[in-house]
């Protein structure tokens, strides 16, 4: 299935130049088509994902609760994605908004306090129990400290590891795994992979949608990411794709024209 579009992805991202890691997989069948899957990547907003694991990890096992509250504090807010940085330092939020916030809107201060709550190394372990092999995570999001341990960094493949576990409830536990399946659904970034799919929408009040995408996008300067996994009818299929060396635009652009070539073999099948 995957392999019938090898030859126009890899025209697609040829043409369009830049570094590319592309990772896709089908998650019924096994099939699977990349490019540069191990290559690194700076992570930019995509380390939001192992970053919610962590946090679900933890309340699994009990150290913290979805429902507990945190104070925003001024010194937490920094700039970038997200509404949190315009509200009022003292407002009380709980993980699950906090979470929900990190992933659908991609707020750069909710995610820096959810890295306060759980610690560097409550993440790299999800990373490292989600077979992350290849990728690192050493900082807050919009903080540069004066003395760099290391970058964010990740791979397509690692990406693509990462959501398989997810998304086959084989990490923390299944219902933890549902959880944070229905955030990435909530995403509202949706200018990427699928920003040429239909309306996912029935005819009908209450249709099952034609397609639903889990995803999380990341992006500064000439790096674009948009990775996630994409369901439809009854195909679960893992899109990771990572760009560093064009303008956000193009690269988008590329992108989507994948998602659509995606989209349009399963919807098809």
């Amino acid at each position: 299935m995957l392999s019938s579009l090898s030859t126009q992805i890899t025209q697609l991202v040829k043409e369009a130049g830049g570094e590319w890691g592309v990772y896709l997989e089908d998650l019924h069948t096994g099939e699977k088509l990349t490019m540069n899957e191990h290559q690194r990547f700076y992570a930019a907003s995509i380390i939001k994902v192992p970053i919610m694991t962590a946090v679900f990890a933890e309340a699994y096992a009990g150290k913290i609760a979805l429902e507990q509250t945190i104070k925003l504090r001024r010194e937490d807010l920094v700039g970038g994605a997200g509404v949190l940085q315009h509200m009022t330092p003292g407002t009380e939020i709980t993980v699950q908004d906090l979470v929900t916030l990190m992933i659908i809107q991609s707020d750069n201060t909710a995610t820096n306090m959810m890295i306060d709550l759980v610690g560097t190394e409550s993440i790299r372990t999800a990373m490292k129990k989600t077979e992350m092999t290849n990728s690192q995570f050493y900082n807050k999001l919009m903080v540069v400290p004066a003395e760099l341990e290391g970058y964010n960094e990740i791979t397509a493949a690692d990406m693509g590891s990462h959501f398989r576990y997810v998304a086959t409830g084989k990490v923390i536990s299944y219902d933890s795994c549902l959880k944070m399946m229905a955030i990435l659904k909530q995403q509202q970034h949706r200018d990427r992979i699928p920003l040429l799919f239909p309306d996912p929408d029935g005819d009908f009040i209450g249709m099952v949608p034609k397609w639903e995408f889990a995803n999380k996008t990341g992006s500064v300067t000439k790096i674009t990411h948009d990775t996630g996994i994409l369901f439809i009818g009854s195909h679960a299929v893992t899109i990771c794709l990572l760009n560093k060396g064009l303008e956000q635009k193009p690269a988008a652009d590329v992108m989507a024209q994948i998602g659509r070539l995606v989209y349009d073999r399963y919807q098809q099948a």
